[in-house]
């Protein structure tokens, strides 16, 4: 018997960050649909990430191309490698959400966090939301968007090496 759906949802976010955090980055490209993207919004309210300029708005062709950076033996930046901790409060299932339609498979998953990215003597706290937009595809969950709302998204960044 599988697990409740509000328990599913809020699994798929837990087990999501601890792939990021211990760098399993194919696992989690495996959570994507074929259509997904990964946007980090500029601005506060930011609604569209194509009439606006992002801090990101990566398709899995662009999300794979950077996990290969990531793991490339001439990739500087990484040498040590980057390590991060994800912090999150309890996900909440966003009912009320236009996109949210279980009948159809479709989930809409808020939670905060505090993202902490770590490489050598350096480490940086980034704080924010998460919004994933999740489909039912084949029995399993994959994403479709995840959104990653920083506090200070208009703030003057330097590389943000990871994923949040």
């Amino acid at each position: 018997m599988s697990a409740p759906i509000d328990q599913r949802l809020t699994d798929f976010v837990y087990a999501e960050a601890r792939m990021l955090d211990e760098q399993r980055f194919d696992d989690w490209l495996a959570l994507y649909t074929d259509d997904g993207h990964y946007w980090m919004p500029l601005a506060h309210d930011q609604q569209d990430a194509r009439l606006h300029a992002s801090l990101m708005y990566e398709d899995l062709l662009l999300l794979k191309v950077r996990v290969e950076r990531l793991a490339g033996n001439r990739t500087f930046s990484q040498q040590p490698r980057s390590r991060s901790h994800h912090l999150l409060q309890a996900p909440t299932i966003e009912r009320g959400h236009p996109e949210h339609a279980p009948e159809a498979g479709r989930y809409v998953v808020r939670t905060a966090f505090h993202y902490v990215e770590a490489r050598q003597d350096e480490q940086t706290l980034y704080a924010g939301w998460t919004t994933h937009h999740l489909v039912e595809q084949d029995g399993a969950l994959r994403i479709r968007l995840k959104r990653v709302d920083l506090l200070n998204c208009d703030a003057a960044f330097g590389n943000i090496q990871l994923f949040m």
